[in-house]
């Protein structure tokens, strides 16, 4: 009965968003392949983080996540029975080039063609995401994204990538969410490699930032009539209060969640005003760096959860802000301590849609994990269900306004490895027993089909 309920208040189909909108869903290739050392695929960075204690909640690891690597086949099929018909994925750098440069592995390559292949069969349309943080390890013993050689090493994979696939693939993304794989693997140390400080955070920012324009001049060369996007994440970012210092301490942390990546993209350079501590980035870039970074994207992902609520902290170094936890806020969370706050979705379309040069946005991530219990062999997950529709009101409301948004994909499709949150928080459309890789429809899903098929 929650689940009808709940579907009386949404009274949206596809076509009220215009007849080109695209839905779909969207995964990430170290969350649900698994097969981690089939034939000659080499280790990422997140096989080596994920191999030490501590690092991942109840030390668990993606050695199998949904085991998408050999079931492939199967959650095609299902997202065909879900009315899906586009489905963005990644690709694994270290199962394409196992040691990150040189030798390529056709066991990789063939791989990812039956999937392209099979999506097509089915008529699903691939977007593909060429990197979801999942560094070659072998690169990482070089430095990573701290080593300016990531520049080469980035081009040569693109184009190995557009050469292998750009004949049927025409859906594309650089990157996925650089600040977050920046921030937390090399300033905050909680995601892969570890790293941590502003020694190792500000090159790989600023060579992320070099490579997102380098993956776009790839895929527009190597592939005719390509569609090119790179993601980021963010948030609306609010003060605690109206007292001065919370205002500043809110502008510093948009700079840096908000800002950071989306500014020299368009030819803005970094937002040294507000976060002054990243004029030390100057010492990473060479000349003519700005003017490489710059390239016109057909659309820009947009990945957003939640919002921030921001305070002035004098105990944070750099920043002196802090955000204040959703759990001490007394609002509604999810099982990550997000908010949930549908308005940061249009706020941030609209956000986006200010900056000149900005030409389309598409939600290539938005989603929500909750507690989600198996009875019966159901899953009646009303809170997902009622946070993927007040989101996608807000999507509709930010295109009746004129906004330039053309599409949306639910974060995820199956329950997978959730970084450091490891298989505890649930994401999925689909449930996944994780000991029987069974896969079950929730309630969330079952809705997603029928207005899809609507």
């Amino acid at each position: 009965m929650a689940f009808i309920h709940t579907q009386q208040h949404f009274t949206l189909k596809p076509q009220d968003f215009g007849k080109d909108f695209v839905f779909g869903v969207s995964t990430a290739a170290y969350q649900i392949e698994g097969a981690h050392t089939v034939k000659d695929k080499g280790a990422s960075i997140w096989d080596q983080f994920t191999s030490k204690k501590g690092n991942i909640f109840n030390n668990q690891h993606g050695q199998i996540a949904c085991d998408f690597y050999n079931k492939f086949e199967e959650d095609i099929l299902l997202m065909k029975s879900m009315n899906i018909k586009h489905f963005r994925f990644s690709l694994a750098w270290s199962r394409i080039i196992p040691e990150g440069r040189g030798k390529v592995s056709t066991d990789g390559i063939d791989f990812y063609n039956k999937v392209i292949d099979f999506c097509i069969k089915c008529g699903i349309k691939p977007w593909v995401t060429l990197y979801h943080w999942d560094l070659p390890q072998a690169l990482q013993n070089q430095g990573g994204w701290v080593n300016r050689n990531v520049l080469s090493w980035f081009e040569d994979y693109a184009k190995i990538c557009a050469t292998h696939f750009g004949d049927r693939v025409k859906h594309w993304m650089v990157l996925n969410e650089p600040m977050v794989f920046t921030g937390a693997g090399y300033f905050l140390g909680v995601h892969a490699p570890g790293n941590k400080g502003l020694k190792n955070f500000l090159p790989a920012v600023h060579h992320a930032v070099m490579c997102q324009a380098i993956g776009g001049r790839v895929l527009r060369a190597l592939v005719p009539r390509a569609y090119i996007g790179t993601t980021f994440s963010c948030s609306q970012v609010t003060p605690y209060s109206t007292s001065p210092k919370n205002v500043r301490a809110a502008q510093k942390a948009d700079a840096l969640l908000n800002r950071l990546f989306i500014e020299p993209m368009l030819g803005l350079g970094y937002p040294t005003e507000h976060v002054p501590v990243l004029r030390r980035i100057e010492a990473y870039i060479k000349p003519n760096d700005l003017k490489q970074a710059v390239f016109d994207f057909d659309f820009i992902g947009v990945q957003n959860y939640t919002r921030e609520v921001v305070k002035h902290s004098y105990w944070v170094p750099y920043l002196h802000a802090k955000i204040v936890k959703a759990s001490k806020r007394n609002v509604k969370t999810t099982l990550m301590d997000w908010e949930v706050y549908p308005p940061s979705i249009y706020n941030m379309i609209k956000r986006f849609n200010q900056y000149q040069g900005v030409n389309k946005i598409l939600i290539t991530e938005n989603g929500a994990a909750f507690t989600d219990i198996l009875f019966n062999g159901k899953v009646h997950d009303k809170e997902r269900l009622r946070y993927l529709q007040t989101h996608m009101q807000q999507v509709y409301k930010a295109k009746k306004d004129g906004l330039h948004v053309v599409g949306y994909f639910v974060w995820t499709f199956t329950d997978n490895f959730e970084w450091a949150e490891g298989y505890h928080p649930r994401f999925g459309l689909v449930y996944t027993d994780f000991s029987t890789q069974q896969r079950i429809l929730k309630a969330s899903g079952k809705w997603y089909q029928a207005f899809l098929g609507s």
